[in-house]
């Protein structure tokens, strides 16, 4: 970690108290992609928990207070899935890249909801229907997107990568902004 820059992040926030913890190692969402970028671990990492209390927008909101470490140059990923329902995996098809309907559809329509900017319905997800429901049954895997989104400079694009359904109700789709 970077217990300097973790201090100022803690800071940084207006609308949430950062509880700093130097104790709580790196989640699975966090290692198992930094681990593929930095194989040396030669690099500081700072998680930031999602507080499960707190709405999508407030989350959003957060991410907007955190802008300014962009511009100190901080890599700030954001890790899980645009669609995540592990209840629904077709266990057996676990290495194909196939996709329900209701997965494609959900993936689909974030990724034209990101391309037009249109932040405020991928915020209130819930409302956009049982494609949504299916594809998001837990947002713990959905909220990183937000803070990604909320991050994102009026100039700067999306592009997708690794955009493949695996074992019927998940997806790869990773995001870049910039």
């Amino acid at each position: 970690g970077n217990p300097k820059l973790a201090k100022e992040i803690q800071g940084m926030s207006k609308s949430t108290d950062i509880v700093l913890d130097e104790q709580w190692g790196l989640d699975h969402g966090a290692w198992t992609v930094i681990k593929h970028m930095y194989p040396k671990a030669d690099i500081p990492v700072i998680l930031l928990s999602l507080d499960y209390y707190k709405k999508p927008q407030q989350h959003y909101e957060l991410a907007r207070e955190l802008l300014a470490l962009r511009n100190k140059g901080v890599l700030i990923i954001g890790s899980g899935n645009l669609v995540h329902n592990l209840r629904l995996v077709n266990w057996q098809k676990l290495n194909e890249n196939v996709g329900y309907d209701w997965a494609l559809e959900a993936n689909d329509r974030m990724k034209q909801l990101m391309i037009d900017r249109n932040h405020s319905e991928l915020i209130n997800y819930p409302k956009l229907g049982k494609a949504f429901e299916m594809a998001i049954p837990t947002p713990d895997h959905f909220l990183p997107l937000l803070y990604i989104l909320a991050l994102q400079d009026k100039s700067e694009q999306i592009r997708f990568f690794n955009d493949k359904p695996v074992a019927g109700s998940l997806t790869m789709t990773s995001v870049k902004v910039g």
